[in-house]
Order: structure tokens, then C-alpha cells, then sequence
């Protein structure tokens, strides 16, 4: 199909969806329909509008369009030595550029250097009138005014469809190295945050089961004198290890698939969460997964109580939300912002927030 007549496509589906007042539910290769709240609508599937449109390795910039397939672009920058930092979840083979930056996953390297919404850097939407609006830029230093761009990121499909993401990319670690350490919960959180305010070369952590493991990523020189002042066990072939835990794949996730996962997110220094289940901990104590078939109230009110909220990840009631609930002042803004790039409401609706 021609590149021009997928847009006049999709800008006549979602046109007569506005007309007939009929939902749609946008969806590249449907890795992710499990997150969020229960899709609803008639599927606009984006894969036709695939591609990476420009790539500039010494700009460290490449720009792709939405149903371009996530191992695609990531096999086209490993070609030059460079990834995406963030390590995007793909759960599936399917998963595609749109949906990375709509569902805003990150994986275990967002500790070291942030999150999907810190490395977009423009972006092109169809609105819910059709239209086509352009927000940031390609290259680094293009933010005047609010950045319309990363609210793409997480928002779910609720804002509009993500035509084009412009992306900062990094280049690969020179080494990696994993250790192992034996440590309980509490003395797990505490090595976390000292080892978090010295310069050391994290680029990755993992808690579960009394073991540590810790990734340390950058110059030879740098990873080893860190790896000589933590101490541990070195890990041989890390690699498919930190790809498990990237993609879920790690025995936490898989041993219990009916018991309800649960993500928190809290401050790295917050202390054991007391709450029954199995736990697991990220990003040098910030994440805190939770197996547990305690009820939602009780894990929202635990992360509150932390400064932090909770997100119903895999499984369980989704009758109760999600999503943690918003603020009222926050809540009204959300509103807003879709009553300005989805007036009739046709995106995505209620896969944020049931009102939505």
C-alpha cells in the first residue's frame, strides 16, 4: 500500500469513527493488550505505516514510524555499536515502535539513565479530528515551551495515534560485568542507595530470592575498580539473565502466573514494604514488584504511604483500576489534555482510567 493512502486511511477510519460514534482500539502487533485496562473498540492497526524514515548513528537520532517493528530498530542500531538505553519490554514477537512509546515500559537499565519519556525527542500524532500535529524535533536541543511530545509516552493510545517518534539513542557499553551477592531484603535496599550516591558504572539491579545482582556497564578500568570495591560473584553469561528479567521471563514472573502481579513505585530509600507475597526489586530499590493476592486498597495505600503509587501489572481485578488513581488536580489536567486531542473520545477509551 502506498505510504500517502495509509494516512488518508487512517485519517477516513478515524473520521467516520467520530461520525458514528464509534471507538477505536489502536494496535500495532498486540504484545502489550494484556497492559492496562480491557481494550474496547474496532482495532486500528497500525502496522502499515512501518519504517525508519532517518538515522544519523553520529547524531545519536533515529526516527521511525509507529508499526515499525521493535527488533527491527533495534537490530538496525546494533549494526552501529548503539541501543536504545532504556531496554523497551517487547513481551511478544510482535511488539512495534508505536506501542514501546505508548505503553512507556522501560526495562533494567531505566535506574542508570532514565525512562522511554526522556529519550523522545519529537513526535507526529493523527488527532481525533484526523489531523496531523508535529511536536518537538530530530535532533537533541529542539524543546521550547511544554515538551507535547513525551505525553505520548504511557499515555496508552489515549491522546491520538503516534505516527512518528524521533528517539535518542546511546552507544553500547564498552564491557559489562554482573555480580551476585548474598543479602536479605532490607540489607539489599540499604547496599542499593550507598552504592547510588557514589560514582559507580550501575547500569542495572535485581533483589529477589536473598540474592543481589548487580550490572556494571562502561569502561574497563571504571567496571573493574567497581567491581573491586562491591565485591560478589562474578556471573558468567549475565546476559540472558538481564533479557529474562527485561522480558519477564525470570521465574518470579512465570512460577505463578495466577497470582496477581503488582508494580510499585516508590522512593529507592523506602524500607521493606510490609505486604504478604513474593517480592522482587529493581532499579536500585525505586521498583518493587509484588506477587500477591492482597487486595487492591491495601497495595495502594502501602506505596501511598511511601510516597509512591502502585500499578495492577499482570493479572487480578481490573474492576478496581489499573492504574493508581489520580490526584484530583491531576486528574482534571488528564482530562483536559483529552478533551483537546480527542474531543468525541474515540481513542483508547478507558484503557488509562475507566472515565477516560
Amino acid at each position: 500500500m502506498e505510504q500517502e493512502q495509509v494516512l488518508q486511511d487512517f485519517g477516513q477510519r478515524i473520521r467516520a469513527a467520530v461520525a458514528a460514534r464509534q471507538p477505536l482500539q489502536i494496535r500495532g502487533g498486540g504484545s502489550k493488550d494484556w497492559y492496562g485496562q480491557v481494550p474496547a473498540g474496532e482495532v486500528l492497526d497500525t502496522r502499515a505505516w512501518s519504517g525508519i524514515v532517518d538515522y544519523d548513528p553520529t547524531e545519536l537520532v533515529v526516527t521511525a514510524r509507529c508499526g515499525t517493528p521493535l527488533a527491527e530498530l533495534e537490530a538496525v542500531l546494533a549494526a552501529q555499536n548503539q541501543m536504545l538505553a532504556f531496554e523497551p519490554p517487547h513481551f511478544g514477537a510482535g511488539a512495534t515502535v508505536g506501542g514501546m512509546v505508548a505503553a512507556g515500559l522501560s526495562g533494567p537499565r531505566r535506574q542508570a539513565v532514565g525512562a522511554v519519556r526522556d529519550f523522545v525527542l519529537g513526535a507526529t500524532i493523527m488527532d481525533g479530528r484526523g489531523q496531523l500535529l508535529r511536536f518537538g524535533g530530530r535532533v537533541m536541543k529542539n524543546v521550547a515551551g511544554y515538551d507535547v511530545s513525551r505525553l505520548m509516552a504511557g499515555a496508552m493510545g489515549s491522546l491520538g495515534l503516534i505516527l512518528e517518534v524521533s528517539l535518542k539513542v546511546l552507544p553500547r557499553p564498552f564491557i559489562e560485568t554482573t555480580i551476585r551477592l548474598d543479602a536479605g531484603q532490607a540489607g539489599a535496599i540499604r547496599s542499593l542507595n550507598q552504592w547510588g550516591g557514589q560514582p559507580l558504572p550501575i547500569s542495572a539491579s535485581m533483589w529477589h530470592g536473598e540474592r543481589l545482582l548487580v550490572r556494571l556497564a562502561g569502561a574497563r578500568s571504571a567496571v573493574h575498580a567497581a567491581q573491586g570495591m562491591m565485591g560478589g560473584a562474578v556471573v558468567e553469561d549475565a546476559g540472558m539473565l538481564w533479557q529474562q528479567i527485561r522480558e519477564q521471563q525470570h521465574p518470579f514472573f512465570t512460577a505463578q502466573p495466577e497470582t496477581p502481579c503488582w508494580r510499585l513505585s516508590v522512593p529507592s530509600v523506602t524500607d521493606t514494604l510490609a505486604l504478604p507475597g513474593e517480592q522482587m526489586i529493581e532499579w536500585g530499590g525505586a521498583l518493587r514488584w509484588l506477587r500477591t493476592d492482597a487486595d487492591a486498597a491495601s497495595v495502594r495505600q502501602a506505596a501511598a504511604a511511601a510516597g509512591g503509587h502502585a500499578t495492577l501489572f499482570r493479572g487480578g481485578d481490573k474492576e478496581d483500576g489499573v492504574f493508581h488513581p489520580l490526584a484530583p488536580a491531576v486528574a482534571a489536567i488528564q482530562r483536559k489534555l483529552k478533551q483537546g486531542f480527542d474531543p468525541d473520545a474515540i481513542f483508547n477509551p478507558g484503557r488509562l482510567y475507566n472515565d477516560f
